[in-house]
């Protein structure tokens, strides 16, 4: 059952991810802002659902398969960030690559631990 929630959230965060894709304005080797937002935004969100699943003990048993690996693993991508780095450093913008290289990657760990710290702070 664990692999149908999975499926379906992931099929959930794809969509999302999609629409968030579609409503930003985009330019040909222009900074990647909608993978930027969805991966910082879901590095959030998953930071946040470690905090709360942590403090409820036992979990329910539907939480991680469907929200942390489907809906939040649907809806991040690592892939599309991978592309648009190399994308962007096959163009010349060497520089502008290294920045979305460091901002997805640091901004995302950041992303996580603001996240859990979020919901610990609540929680004291």
């Amino acid at each position: 059952m664990a692999y149908l929630l999975a499926a379906l959230g992931g099929a959930l965060g794809a969509l999302a991810r999609w629409g968030v894709a579609e409503a930003l304005p985009r330019s040909p080797g222009g900074w990647p802002w909608a993978t930027l937002l969805v991966n910082l935004g879901g590095c959030l969100l998953i930071g946040v659902l470690t905090g709360v699943l942590a403090a409820r003990r036992p979990e329910p048993a539907w939480a991680r398969p469907f929200l942390a690996v489907g809906v939040l693993g649907g809806y991040t991508t690592y892939s599309a960030f991978a592309v648009e780095a190399v994308l962007l450093a096959d163009r010349g913008a060497v520089v502008l690559a290294a920045g979305y290289v460091l901002a997805s990657v640091l901004g995302g760990v950041l992303a996580v631990v603001a996240g859990v710290r979020a919901v610990r702070g609540r929680a004291r």
